[in-house]
């Protein structure tokens, strides 16, 4: 039997008998506080989001299904041991079990209603199963057909969808497979091939896309309880509601505290069990690789040009439904290395011939022209190795010491993550978990070419990186324990700060994290501020703007009408770099991508978040330092003129803050309601701006809103977002709240979690999500977490049984 508490936050406690019937809670849980959440999360590792979230969806939904996650998931759950399948499956069958009451309790499934397409309707460029645009050969109306085209939607109202045994290890993937950020090779490569190789290091910084952590052990000998503490916080896009889950586990096997992912079993990245504690950031490592293809077709099928001659690939056509519009067609294809997962161009005949000749490679004739196209393909270890490391889940919950955390992670796959844990009897961890495949260099810079020889894998990096606790230990993206794994990591300033700040007190406790967690320090600010120095011949105005930028104390705060002039001297300078001829080459990478890739290839966002390199180096003909000076001092009178010029009424002598333009734009699956405010402080109908394409809001320094009409726009998530409460922060902050400087003011990635793990005394642990412990709008839980977020509070961890209240009926 198992029961349900919660605690004045509304964060389910379950208790059962067993893990297996304590899986099921969990799942049953899950399903009543996060039903359209998951269901949504389902829709998207399965490639049916379009049905119900319409056309903007179709890129994720086509990506996911040439990347076959759903099939992968499946191979993993038949791969598993015996225990762990058992375990999983029981969590399905109660997030099944809990679906229907779910459903009732989420609006959204009444609103995500599909509108009937018109006869004939058709989404331009998405009838063919091409993802560039480009379609390819010989794929016509009757073989479109004949792969069986359902007729469209109906507004007939949404029932949540049965969930497989493979279901949870479907999203697992969904949510982790582009934390290895292979289509940054794309875009290395456009800039080796057009700037020069050197040129690459110059851009080689936390891109957009990215997401990471923070997280920091601090050894007895530094705490007031001398025993360890264990914080920090995962930075992801703001999903609302919210990514993590804060939950706890509870049977005679073992009762552990954590942030679960819903919809997954377990506590995978952030828990305590009481004895042991752990929590992870990403390694940025470099473990997917991506090929360059030559597919023909030939016979009725689809080969693939490998370095011992063509070879047949599997190939089938998949219908993605799209609410309101006709369905699109998607064929899939898998070579030898790995599933396609973009469509280049058409080849010739002839220069199919030339490369044959080339290569050594022949083919008989064939009656009539061979057609052949380039393409990529996505070769990955969970699919390789047909792994995801969930048997690591359960070791994880049954874990005492960092012992049993190390032997379990030794299970782990994907993705590759470093890890800090500590236990009660003193011991400490600090290693690197997941599988790297052992190949040429040259895969983890470039897409290579799949004809030639010595690209393939050979085995996996063993052992993995581990390093020996000797004092307060720092995790931020950094290239740091995972070095020898990756090629590019997140720079190192939010690590050196954090290390500064722990080195500045002699003791910490559970409650001293917070400052370390907000603090809003800009070290990187340097470069732009070293430009505006010694500048002469300015105006009046600049001087005042350049004089209040120089003794500005470099904090990020929502407060800050300085930070907010130097955001807006930052996006000019920005932009006018990205406009730059020396860089013009490399405008427009994005267009020639899918919609997925993009943000890797956006010039803007590659120019924002390596603009440190770029302000630096002496590399890039046409950009010496007085040049750079030149386009400073543009940038520094265009933001001038713009404060003396347009100053808001009732606005101060210096301008707005900070956190008027810095807003917090979280992901929504479906729009709020008209009239609906579901956030306080929320900005109705605004949608996500921090992708190429989005509406560029940076030059908004002189007012609040920068009336920019709010406009659709591409990204990783199909969906709609809100523009909320302003943040204090920045990308390269501790308290790393990302904006795209040059693109938008507005936050979509931030802290999705923060937690402080108490060796010494579980109960004095504390942690926060950005919204709430609810999903269902309207609940008093849905929002009651987001003022505390939002001031860098925690709440505490409850771990007494007699301070919850438990719920009357069991999942």
């Amino acid at each position: 039997m198992s029961r349900v508490y919660r605690d004045a936050w509304g964060i389910p406690h379950l208790r059962a008998d067993d893990p297996y019937e304590l899986a099921f809670a969990q799942g049953s849980v899950t399903a009543r506080d996060r039903a359209w959440q998951i269901e949504v999360e389902r829709r998207r590792a399965t490639g049916t989001s379009a049905a119900v979230l319409g056309p903007d969806a179709v890129p994720w939904d086509r990506f996911t299904r040439q990347a076959r996650l759903a099939d992968t998931a499946e191979r993993c759950l038949h791969a598993l041991d015996e225990d762990t399948a058992r375990w999983l499956i029981a969590y399905v069958d109660g997030v099944n079990a809990g679906l229907p009451e779910g459903a009732r309790r989420a609006p959204e499934f009444a609103a995500a209603v599909p509108e009937p397409a018109e006869p004939g309707a058709t989404r331009p460029g998405a009838t063919g199963p091409g993802v560039t645009g480009l379609e390819a050969p010989e794929l016509k109306a009757p073989e479109l057909k004949a792969a069986g085209l359902a007729p469209e939607l109906k507004a007939t109202g949404l029932a949540p969808g049965c969930w497989e045994p493979w279901t949870p290890l479907a999203i697992w993937l969904s949510h982790h497979i582009l934390f290895a950020h292979f289509p940054a090779k794309l875009w290395r490569e456009a800039v080796a091939d057009r700037l020069g190789p050197e040129m690459v290091v110059m851009f080689a910084a936390d891109g957009p896309g990215t997401s990471g952590s923070n997280g920091w052990l601090v050894p007895g000998d530094h705490t007031a309880t001398g025993a360890a503490l264990i914080a920090g916080d995962p930075h992801r896009f703001i999903e609302d509601p919210g990514f993590y889950q804060q939950i706890r586990l509870a049977c005679p096997e073992f009762d552990v505290v954590g942030l679960a992912v819903p919809g997954v079993p377990g506590i995978a990245h952030f828990g305590h069990t009481g004895s042991v504690a752990w929590a992870i950031t990403n390694a940025m490592a470099d473990y997917q690789d991506i090929y360059r293809e030559r597919l023909r077709r030939r016979d009725g099928g689809v080969e693939a040009l490998g370095p011992d001659g063509w070879r047949a690939a599997a190939a089938h056509l998949e219908v993605v439904e799209v609410a309101g519009e006709a369905p699109v067609a998607v064929e899939v294809i898998e070579t030898e290395r790995g599933p396609v997962v973009m469509m280049d161009a058409h080849v010739s005949e002839d220069a199919g011939r030339d490369r044959e000749q080339a290569t050594g490679h022949h083919r008989e004739r064939e009656s009539g022209p061979v057609r052949e196209w380039l393409a990529v393909s996505l070769r990955y270890p969970t699919r390789v190795c047909r792994d995801l490391g969930f048997a690591a889940l359960p070791a994880l919950l049954r874990a005492k010491t960092v012992a049993d955390v190390d032997r379990a992670l030794d299970r782990w796959a994907e993705p590759v993550n470093v890890v800090l844990a500590a236990d009660t009897g003193g011991g400490l961890l600090h290693r690197v978990a997941g599988v790297v495949p052992v190949r040429h260099p040259d895969n983890a810079l470039r897409a290579v070419p799949a004809w030639e020889p010595g690209h393939e894998w050979h085995g996996r990096h063993a052992p993995m990186p581990c390093s020996k606790v000797s004092g307060i230990t720092v995790m931020a993206n950094e290239r740091g324990i995972a070095a020898p794994l990756g090629v590019e990591f997140a720079p190192p300033y939010r690590a050196d700060r954090i290390r500064r700040l722990l080195d500045g007190s002699p003791r910490w406790s559970a409650g001293d994290m917070a400052a370390v967690h907000t603090d809003t320090l800009l070290p990187n600010a340097g470069p732009v501020l070293d430009l505006l120095a010694g500048m002469d011949g300015l105006g009046p105005e600049s001087v005042r703007l350049r004089d209040r930028l120089l003794s500005w104390d470099r904090r990020m705060n929502a407060a800050s009408t300085d930070a907010a002039a130097y955001a807006a001297v930052r996006a000019e300078v920005v932009r006018r770099l990205a406009a730059h001829p020396a860089l013009a080459v490399l405008a427009g990478l994005e267009m020639t991508v899918p919609e997925v890739f993009r943000p890797w290839l956006a010039l803007a966002p590659r120019v924002a978040y390596a603009l440190e390199s770029l302000l630096t180096t002496d590399r890039l003909p046409g950009l010496d330092r007085a040049a750079l000076a030149d386009l400073a001092r543009a940038a520094l009178e265009d933001v001038a003129a713009r404060l003396r010029h347009r100053r808001p009424p009732g606005s101060t002598a210096t301008g707005v803050r900070w956190g008027d333009l810095h807003r917090l734009t979280p992901w929504r699956a479906l729009p709020l309601a008209a009239g609906a405010v579901d956030t306080p402080g929320a900005v109705d109908d605004s949608r996500a701006v921090d992708t190429p394409g989005a509406v560029d809001d940076s030059r908004a320094v002189d007012a609040p809103d920068s009336g920019a009409s709010p406009q659709p726009v591409d990204g990783f998530f199909p969906g709609a977002a809100s523009a909320e409460t302003g943040l204090s922060g920045d990308h390269d902050c501790v308290l790393s709240t990302s904006s795209v400087p040059g693109v938008t003011h507005r936050c979509a990635r931030g802290p999705a979690a923060r937690y402080v793990w108490d060796l010494a005394r579980r109960d004095a642990s504390l942690w926060i999500v950005p919204f709430g412990a609810s999903g269902v709008p309207g609940d008093l839980h849905r929002r009651d977490q987001h003022p505390l977020w939002l001031r860098g509070e925690l709440v505490p961890v409850i771990t007494d049984w007699n301070r919850l209240i438990e719920e009357r009926h069991a999942p």
